[in-house]
């Protein structure tokens, strides 16, 4: 589970660092990129919701007291 969530932190720490050098336009393609995968995701699953693990909830609720 920890390994897990190193994992993770070190991956939105990458991702963090690929978005210093965008200019605005480039952050604006790469939210319509993500928006449009999110909506893909949603209409596959219907009104299933993802199941959370522990891993999970401990990384979200970690950001959320950022």
């Amino acid at each position: 589970m920890l390994l897990r969530l190193a994992c993770i932190a070190v991956t939105h720490a990458f991702t963090a660092l690929r978005l210093i050098p965008m200019n605005d336009h480039d952050k604006d393609v790469e939210i319509l990129a993500l928006r449009h995968q999110l909506a893909v995701l949603q209409r596959r699953l219907g009104n299933q919701r993802p199941g959370l693990q522990a891993a999970d909830r401990a990384f979200l609720a970690a950001r959320l007291h950022e």
